[in-house]
């Protein structure tokens, strides 16, 4: 393992979808798991993730698309709430899952929406307790 491409992959990982959620992934993973949850913070946040030419925001753009076609919710709310900290705003969480509707498929981009309007009504109440205080 590369324990920079690793270091810049858990970096990378507790930014987007929180360092609550890292640490209870590797938490549930135990001693067999643990060799997984390495795997997907060196390749998938550090080696992809971690290269310059598309933003953060772009790559969440398509994990939601990506995962939303691949009909994974739990993973989709993950990363609905990662593009949200990444900036991507709802009207483009909408487009992009319209799209994902008009090539996936109408029944997963039902699923797509049904998940993100829970995750969008949970972001909101939480920025707007936020905001009141």
């Amino acid at each position: 393992m590369s324990s920079d491409r690793f270091q810049k992959g858990l970096d990378i990982r507790r930014e987007v979808v929180g360092a609550e959620y890292v640490e209870r992934a590797y938490e549930k993973a135990g001693d067999f798991g643990r060799d997984f949850q390495d795997i997907v913070t060196e390749y998938c946040w550090g080696a992809s993730w971690g290269r310059d030419a598309l933003s953060r925001r772009d790559r969440s753009l398509l994990n939601i698309v990506i995962i939303g076609t691949l009909g994974r919710s739990a993973e989709l709310a993950l990363h609905l709430k990662g593009a949200l900290r990444n900036g991507v705003t709802e009207d483009e969480i909408r487009d992009a899952l319209i799209h994902l509707s008009i090539y996936s498929g109408i029944p997963a981009g039902v699923e797509a929406f049904r998940i993100a309007q829970d995750v969008l009504n949970e972001w909101n109440a939480t920025q707007s307790a936020n905001s009141d205080k």
